[in-house]
């Protein structure tokens, strides 16, 4: 029994710490693309395009899905899931599915390009255990950003979530909600709140027609406005908690909990609470959650209250931008 045990820490190796995956994963990826393929899918780490995120549909830079091989592909969602949690792997497949429900709802005199397969992945910079280096899987209503330095993630930001529909109402996945416990958690707050609490939490009766930040390179949105967790019962600031934790859990566990910690550490207790629109399901509404250090926006208010953006900024930290910052303030002062 105990040679047994022995003989099983000696066989296998340490567990893999998150940036051994992230890179091992885009090197695999990277070592199956033909030379033409590589010139679409690498970028230097400090190019413009790094930055360059969107999540509406449009023609992007990078490697489409369509145009890799069966192997290719299995190798690009390698990299995706060494990222994410489970749960924000099944959300952002799941996203990518629903472009195929669009298609078949909007016919063939939709104005964009609906393809399950129109989702690009770059990576900026060399993967490995040195110095900087970056990824990004892009498509519509979804940009996933991650920014590494000497093999650790510093960060998981901008990371952006949308579905069109919010709930598939028809077909086969009717019932199908991808954002359900965005939209639930912050529902069952803001119903929760006392008549002084909702007073100062609802800022407006109208929902903005998309999230305030849309895709801006550095997120700004100005002076924090709503209602304090401070001001909150403790069950209330148990779902301010659940929500923040909804986004924060798309990366995986551990990169999720050191960036949970960090969040912490910079003060939750000053994190502020804001909704607008109606209060009822099916109605259009929207809200954010604002931290010292991030923000968490989400609407949803097109096609009748049907379509929904849920994105996770850092004020300084998006792109890693703080870090490199440092850098380059050590290393290049003059």
């Amino acid at each position: 029994m105990y040679r047994f045990l022995v003989l099983f820490v000696i066989a296998c190796p340490l567990l893999a710490t998150p940036g051994d995956d992230m890179a091992g994963a885009a090197n695999a990826f990277v070592a199956a693309l033909t030379p033409e393929q590589k010139t679409k899918a690498s970028f230097a780490f400090d190019a413009a395009e790094r930055e360059n995120w969107h999540f509406i549909p449009k023609d992007r830079n990078g490697l489409p899905l369509k145009e890799m091989t069966p192997a290719q592909r299995h190798l690009a969602y390698g990299l995706l899931s060494s990222g994410l949690s489970p749960r924000g792997y099944g959300k952002v497949a799941t996203i990518m599915s629903l472009e195929q429900i669009l298609q078949d709802m909007e016919g063939p005199n939709r104005r964009f390009p609906r393809d399950p397969e129109l989702y690009y992945v770059s990576v900026f910079g060399t993967p490995g255990p040195k110095g900087f280096w970056g990824w990004r899987v892009e498509g519509h209503h979804l940009s996933v950003n991650f920014t590494l330095s000497d093999g650790v993630p510093v960060a998981g930001t901008p990371s952006f979530l949308g579905t069109n529909p919010g709930e598939v109402r028809t077909g086969a996945r009717a019932g199908l909600r991808v954002l359900g416990a965005e939209e639930d958690l912050a529902r069952s707050l803001v119903t929760s709140l006392n008549e002084s609490q909702r007073a100062k939490a609802v800022v407006s009766g109208k929902a903005p027609d998309d999230i305030l930040t849309v895709a801006q390179a550095v997120a700004d949105i100005g002076a924090a406005q709503g209602l304090k967790q401070a001001d909150m019962t403790p069950a209330q600031q148990d779902l301010l908690r659940q929500i923040l934790e909804e986004y924060v859990g798309r990366l995986r566990g551990d990169v999720a909990a050191a960036d949970l910690a960090q969040i912490r550490a910079k003060g939750f207790d000053t994190v502020v609470f804001a909704w607008a629109g109606g209060l009822e399901r099916g109605q259009p509404h929207y809200y954010r959650v604002h931290g010292p250090t991030f923000l968490l926006e989400y609407d949803n208010t097109q096609n009748d209250a049907n379509h929904v953006h849920a994105v996770w900024r850092d004020f300084q930290g998006d792109f890693g931008r703080d870090l490199l910052a440092e850098h380059l303030k050590a290393n290049h002062a003059k």
